[in-house]
């Protein structure tokens, strides 16, 4: 039977003469919703990031000491991370079974929630306030394990084949994107607010303003229909699987899947986060100026993942992820003495070659993804993989690099780095390259 006896009013993917005006307009509010997800996701994961370096361990853990309030604050903020498999395994499962479609609109609803909560805590009121910030950490990892990969797929599965790189690089784009925002945000409130007035109310600021890309998200998203392929598969009479079975029938592509990925998480969290915290404390740049030199490097970075994308299409995943890793590990090797030297230009270069390295990547790696899974799995497949790579990679990275620095052995932390980079290319040869397959051929 052929997938046009299966659903003849559903044309295949990758159609571009014949494509209609109504597709045309559903794929382009499938980028535009999926833009702004990620941009409220990561925004709330930028702004957090950048908080737990700065102000949180002031504000939440005082009593610990700074190098044990920097940790736990560091830890809290993982959190997130450790919460996106459960996030992954469950939205994974409903958006295979139950479309791609309602499974967005929860987790961006979730998101936006979990955030207004965090804006409105009580600072240093001890353990039970930290307790609850931890809960509303986990409920953000939570809807970032679904929001994440779902916002790609409905993406890629509304897009023709020739474009999948290029259209996927703009949800990703939303990381460095809000991260942009994030830092543009924190420079204005740090430098026009008092010391006093920015611990006090200026911080919550930014999370009260998640509430507009909510309110526009969910509008976009109720307009937004389901995706060729989901509805193709349905029609086919194909069963979704769960996240269980997925881990049994595809255990070596999502370990490929997840260490491919580990060096641009170790790299990225080292350098926006940790980094941030050391060029503050250890090499002794203002606040304001290290969140504008991180501001820079992501603001350089959101054309390069663009890019990242658009070549992907033209010369295939993989020659793009080999790039953007020598790019990363160049920039790691040179960033601590940079830092050290306090020259603003040589620390820029350092963290605007190596965030742009890690977009570059990102800027392929939701089609890459999305082509290494059929889709009755593939939400669920490309989660698991996206999520155990946070893991175990994202989540402990500033925090292995804040105790490392707290023996002052910052060489360390870049070997570690360099040295996960590496395993990455290592694993990037064993990736199939489906770049020119229509996904819903993909078995």
């Amino acid at each position: 039977m052929t997938r046009e006896t299966l659903s003849p009013t559903i044309p295949p993917l990758g159609g571009n003469s014949t494509a209609t005006s109504a597709q045309r307009s559903q794929k382009r509010k499938a980028v535009t919703s999926g833009a702004l997800g990620s941009a409220l996701e990561w925004f709330d994961f930028a702004v957090y990031g950048a908080l737990s370096a700065t102000i949180f361990p002031v504000l939440f853990f005082s009593g610990l000491g700074e190098a044990g309030a920097l940790i736990a604050s560091f830890a809290t903020f993982g959190v997130g991370f450790l919460a996106r498999p459960f996030g992954a395994v469950i939205c994974g499962h409903l958006g295979d079974k139950y479309g791609r479609r309602p499974v967005l609109l929860a987790t961006f609803i979730l998101m936006g929630v979990s955030s207004l909560a965090i804006g409105l805590l009580p600072a240093n009121q001890g353990v039970s306030i930290a307790v609850v910030l931890v809960s509303l950490r986990f409920l953000q990892g939570f809807s970032l394990g679904g929001e994440a990969t779902g916002a790609q797929l409905m993406t890629l599965e509304h897009a023709n084949a020739n474009q999948r790189g290029f259209l996927g690089a703009f949800i990703n784009i939303g990381s460095p994107l809000s991260q942009v925002l994030a830092n543009v945000t924190l420079v204005i409130l740090s430098t026009s607010l008092s010391e006093a007035a920015f611990q006090s109310w200026g911080w919550r600021v930014p999370f009260f303003m998640s509430i507009l890309l909510v309110i526009v998200g969910i509008y976009i998203r109720l307009r937004l229909e389901e995706t060729p392929v989901f509805r193709e598969q349905k029609a086919s009479g194909a069963e979704s699987v769960n996240g269980l079975q997925v881990l049994k029938t595809q255990p070596w592509t999502i370990i490929k899947l997840m260490l491919v990925r580990a060096g641009s998480n170790v790299t990225f969290y080292t350098i926006s986060v940790f980094g941030l915290n050391y060029l503050t404390v250890k090499a002794g740049f203002s606040q304001g100026t290290a969140f504008t030199m991180i501001l820079v490097a992501n603001g350089i970075s959101v054309g390069i993942g663009l890019l990242g994308g658009f070549v992907s299409d033209r010369i295939g995943r993989k020659p793009v992820l080999v790039i953007a890793i020598v790019a990363q590990l160049i920039a790691v090797a040179s960033f601590f003495p940079a830092a050290e030297s306090g020259n603003i230009f040589l620390v820029v270069l350092a963290v605007t070659v190596a965030i742009s390295g890690v977009q570059f990547e990102f800027g392929a790696q939701p089609a890459l993804y999305a082509e290494q899974f059929p889709t009755n799995m593939r939400f669920s497949g490309s989660a698991l993989s996206l999520s155990f790579s946070q893991v175990l990679f994202s989540a402990p990275a500033p925090i292995v690099a804040a105790a490392l620095a707290s023996t002052g052995n910052v060489w360390a932390i870049a070997a570690i780095n360099v040295g996960v980079l590496l395993m990455s290319l290592l694993f990037v040869r064993w990736l199939h390259e489906n770049h020119k397959a229509e996904l819903g051929e993909i078995r």
